[in-house]
This record gives structure tokens, C-alpha cells and sequence, in this order.
């Protein structure tokens, strides 16, 4: 079937209707209430069924699984805008450095390892496979959807391959749903052996949290208008800036393509970087106060529940079988990486509050940061152990290192080998956890005995 605009427009119009069914669904199930099961992805599940390769009730044009790279540059585009905060290196290294080398070092350990072990693996049980499938399950795990299709993008296009995107959002569809119900395995484990400070048993999080619909007491504002609307909608305005620094991504790779045909640089990181040059040109004018980084922020949200729905329709079960193999030892792989980042790395080396602190880190390294958020408030719902504000105070500087990880990885996996880059990225790794050693010291106490400092924040 011809591609037209109004398939484009059909295919937003379905996936927005899912997404409506499965918020209410998610507001009436149990099931889905008990493990937080996000309703963008219980929509993307519903389209994957309901679409050509099932029931054939929607008729999803041929486009879908190219929506999710189209959504993660607009994402990317608007992640620096409104930000005011400039990075200071040495207040994140002195302030929570801790953090820092753990989170950062968590994402470099989960890359090193995929390639390092996961890539032999490839090589020893799955010849005729390409190893560099390795790649793609950190890049959904991690990065989850948005990750997985601007590396399975990268791959395809140095490898000439046409699966890469399809297996990556298979990697950040099965590392979401990991998160949820490991990570709350995990949470009933540590309050069983004392593992938790703030929480003795696992309790669900506010009504509101489990049925997504907050009460009228308890909402918030989504942002603040900075334009009048006499003038230009508010909301028009920065969705504008969003697209803005999208188009100068894309037009940017299409000219140095040009000249570099064999660079692939992603069109999300040149998008994130014109954000940022934008933002940095209206910080001096009279403009400067008229990006509200919340609704920017809520902007980012909307795309990425189309981004993770059309994601997950988009998945192509017949390559799913035939990689069955590969991604079922990739998963597991994934999945034992991150807990050993929570039952080893996090609990030798997190100053503090280490279970709260180290969940958060394995609801991120198998799904998305959305997830350590869910399963950090089961185990910390007043937010005493401060871990949030750590991690948005050190990802300042982390965000900025993982561009590289993201634009130049695919780069040397594919020119170097991914035992090699597994090597490197798995160094990196240990480098920073060996700093944070050093600098703060490794905690050898009991699961449940308090660590300096506990005591005080527990008693308040």
C-alpha cells in the first residue's frame, strides 16, 4: 500500500487510541497496577497483536518501525532546552561522586560487558549470527527504546542491515519488563534480609501511582505559559524549538554526509547538540526566560510514549524467532549484569542507603530511568535517601558522556570488533568503580547493618 500522509496521520491516530485503551486498562487491572506495567507499553503490545502479523484488525502502514528513530531525535532535540544549570565537574565529583562513578560507571560496565562477554558468546554458540547483535541488548536495556533504535539505526547503516532497530526494540521491550518484575523480586528479597532502611516490607506506591490517574487534591501543573497566547500558543512555542533543533540535526547529517559518507554520527546527538547551541543563543537575549523546562520536559514524556509504543508494535516476530537464540543469552546476560551492579558493585561502594540507591541503578541499566524511579519510591516513597537528587545532579555531567557513548561505540564496534570495545568500555568501568574505591571507600557491613549517616535521615 502507498505510503501518504494520511497513513502517517492513521498510524498516530491508531497508536493514540491504544494508548487510551491501555490507560484505562492499566487503571482497572490488578495485574498491571501491581507490577507498574507503563501503558505505553501495554499499547505497543496491544498493536503488535492487533496489527498485520496477528489479527490484522489495524492496518499499520509500512512506516511504523521507523517512527521510533523519528521520535527519539525530536526527543533528543528537546532535552538541553530551558536548562540554566551549567556543568561544574569538580561540585558533581565532591558532591556525589559516589553516585557519579557508580551510575557512570554501571553504563560503561553494562556496554563492556555485553560486547566483552555477550560478543564471545555470539562467537562460540551463534557463528552464523552477527556479533554485533552484542551491541543492541545494552543499547534497549540502558537506553531502552529510544537507545535501541538510534544504535540499531547505526548498525544498520554500517552494516547494510535492515534488523537492527527491529532487535534493538526487542532488547528494550524485554529489559523494560525485566526491570519491572526482577526489580521488584529484588525489592521483596532486601526487605526480607534487612536490606532495606526506609521500608520494611514492600508497599505499593499511592493510588494514584498504580492507576496513572491522580486525583484533583493532588495535581500538578504541567508548566508555565511564557508566551501569550494573544501572540503564539505557549505550548506551540516550544514544540516549535523542539523541531527546530530537530531539523538542524537532520540537516546537519544530510550535509557532512556529503563530504563523510562513511562517518555515522546519530541524528539524535547532532539534534541534542543544536538543543543546546539553541538554548545557549536565547540565554542571551530577551527570550531567556521563555523556555519553561517543564513543559519541555512534558514534551519529551508525550514523544516517548509514542516512541516506546510504536517501538514495541513495530517488532517483527519473524526476526524475533530467528535471533530466538542470540537474544534469549543476551537477556540473560543483561539481567545477571545488572545484579551484580546491585548485590556487588552498589553494596561495596554507595556510601549509604546502598539498596535504595543500587535499585534505582537496575531499574535504568534494564529499562529506563522511569523504571529506577518506580521501583526507587517502592523502597524509599519519601524520598529520604536523597538518591534522586544525586543522580539529577550528577547526570548533568553523565549525560553528557553518554553522546559519545552513543554516537561513537557503533563506530568502533564495527571497525574494531566488539571484544575489543568490550575491553575498553569493561576498563572504563572498572577505572571509575576502582576512583570511587579510593575516593570513598569500600563497605564491607552486613545487608541489613546501617551505614554513617543512616540513622539520622531514618529518625527524621
Amino acid at each position: 500500500m502507498e505510503y501518504t500522509n494520511m497513513s502517517f496521520l492513521y498510524d498516530f491516530a491508531f497508536m493514540s487510541l491504544l494508548l487510551i485503551i491501555a490507560q484505562f486498562l492499566r487503571s482497572r487491572i490488578k495485574f498491571l497496577q501491581m507490577f507498574y506495567i507503563p501503558a505505553s507499553v501495554l499499547a505497543g503490545l496491544m498493536g503488535l497483536v492487533l496489527g498485520p502479523q496477528f489479527l490484522n484488525v489495524i492496518p499499520w502502514s509500512g512506516k511504523i518501525g521507523s517512527y521510533a528513530y523519528m521520535l527519539v531525535c525530536v526527543l533528543f532535540g528537546g532535552l538541553f532546552l530551558g536548562k540554566k544549570d551549567k556543568t561544574n565537574v569538580k561540585q558533581i565529583l565532591t558532591k556525589v561522586g559516589d553516585s557519579f562513578c557508580v551510575n557512570m560507571g554501571a553504563e560503561f560496565f553494562c556496554f563492556g560487558i555485553a560486547l566483552l562477554v555477550g560478543g564471545a558468546l555470539m562467537k562460540i554458540l551463534f557463528p552464523n549470527v552477527f556479533t554485533e547483535i552484542a551491541l543492541l541488548m545494552p543499547s534497549g536495556f540502558c537506553g531502552g527504546h529510544g537507545y535501541a533504535s538510534t544504535i540499531g539505526t547505526a548498525l544498520n547503516n554500517s552494516l547494510g542491515r535492515e534488523d537492527g532497530v527491529v532487535l534493538g526494540q526487542t532488547f528494550a521491550t524485554v529489559g523494560l519488563l525485566v526491570g519491572l518484575f526482577v526489580g521488584i523480586a529484588c525489592i521483596n528479597y532486601a526487605t526480607r534480609h534487612g536490606g532495606t532502611r526506609l521500608v520494611e516490607k514492600a508497599e505499593s506506591l499511592p493510588e494514584e501511582c498504580r492507576t496513572g490517574i491522580v486525583p484533583v487534591g493532588k495535581r500538578n501543573s504541567m508548566g508555565e505559559e511564557t508566551i501569550n497566547p494573544m501572540s503564539m500558543d505557549p505550548l506551540a512555542f516550544h514544540l516549535a524549538l523542539t523541531l527546530t533543533a530537530t531539523l538542524c540535526g537532520y540537516k546537519f547529517y544530510d550535509f557532512y554526509k556529503q563530504f563523510l559518507p562513511n562517518v555515522e554520527l546519530p541524528v539524535m546527538c547532532l539534534a541534542m547538540i543544536f538543543g543546546v547551541i539553541i538554548n545557549t543563543i536565547i540565554g542571551h537575549t530577551r527570550f531567556k526566560d521563555s523556555i519553561d523546562e517543564h513543559v519541555e520536559g512534558r514534551i519529551g514524556s508525550m514523544v516517548t510514549d509514542y516512541l516506546v509504543g510504536f517501538g514495541v508494535a513495530s517488532i517483527s516476530i519473524s526476526i524475533v524467532l530467528e535471533f530466538a537464540g542470540p537474544i534469549l543469552v543476551l537477556c540473560v546476560l543483561g539481567m545477571l549484569t545488572s545484579l551484580f551492579l546491585v548485590f556487588v558493585v552498589g553494596q561495596k561502594l554507595f556510601r549509604n542507603f546502598w539498596f535504595e540507591r543500587s535499585i534505582f541503578v537496575f531499574g535504568w541499566t534494564t529499562g529506563v530511568v522511569a523504571i529506577g524511579v518506580t521501583l526507587l519510591r517502592i523502597v524509599d516513597p519519601e524520598g529520604k535517601s536523597g538518591t534522586l537528587n544525586d543522580y539529577g545532579y550528577s547526570y548533568t555531567l553523565q549525560s553528557v558522556i553518554e553522546v559519545f557513548i552513543i554516537a561513537f561505540t557503533p563506530i568502533l564496534t564495527v571497525s574494531m570488533g566488539c571484544i575489543a570495545v568490550g575491553v575498553i568500555e569493561t576498563g572504563i568501568a572498572v577505572v571509575l568503580f576502582l576512583i570511587c574505591a579510593k575516593c570513598f571507600g569500600v563497605h564491607n557491613e552486613k545487608m541489613n547493618e546501617l551505614r554513617e549517616g543512616e540513622a539520622e535521615v531514618i529518625s527524621k
